[in-house]
């Protein structure tokens, strides 16, 4: 629900949500990409993408490079371009039965992020949340950015899905999220249009 303020303008109406490129994206870093909007006011949206894998980097590998011993309990996930902002700083998404006093944000429900090394090690030794995704880099967008994508038909958006967010395949994610909205590929077109 869209939190109102007094001005009557809709603030954090994206935050915890998914929000998915429609074909035709005009940016291709985008194109068939699922979101998970981590942050929205007027002062702009920050948010992961969850369905682009690093080709070839897996978490053990990437904790091997941060010096972290890897054990058996260690996850072997695949390591996420979260966006092309801030390349070079991971994300953690993930359960809510992991929290750091000072650095996990609860963006909804049962989903927070992390982004500290803290977590990273908790995850190489097991003890890390039941549930996560590990990105390099995040989506971010300046005030009122967003809300004109949208409108321009480059992205659709509906209510974050804890499936589709941790267990559902990198490379279905997107379909995943079109059929959550009732909404067929198939009958998508590339090209916008305006009544």
């Amino acid at each position: 629900m869209a939190k109102e303020d007094p001005t009557g303008d809709s603030t954090n109406f994206l935050e915890g949500k998914l929000l998915i490129a429609l074909p035709g994206m005009s940016d291709p870093r985008f194109a068939k990409s699922v979101i998970f909007m981590c942050a929205h006011s007027s002062e702009g949206a920050m948010g992961i993408v969850i369905n682009r894998p690093i080709e070839g980097l897996g978490f053990r590998e990437m904790a091997r490079k941060l010096d972290l011993a890897v054990t058996a309990t260690t996850p072997d996930i695949p390591v996420l371009s979260g966006g092309p902002v801030e390349t070079g700083r991971g994300f953690v998404l993930h359960s809510g039965d992991y929290k750091s006093d000072q650095s996990t944000l609860v963006v909804s429900g049962n989903v927070s992020l992390t982004a500290t090394l803290d977590i990273l090690r908790a995850m190489v030794v097991g003890h890390g949340p039941h549930r996560a995704i590990f990105a390099l880099g995040y989506s971010g967008w300046g005030p009122g950015q967003i809300e004109g994508e949208i409108q321009m038909n480059g992205w659709l958006h509906c209510d974050a899905d804890e499936k589709i967010l941790f267990d559902t395949a990198v490379d279905a994610k997107w379909n995943a999220a079109l059929r959550k909205l009732g909404v067929d590929v198939s009958g998508l077109s590339a090209h916008a249009g305006r009544a």
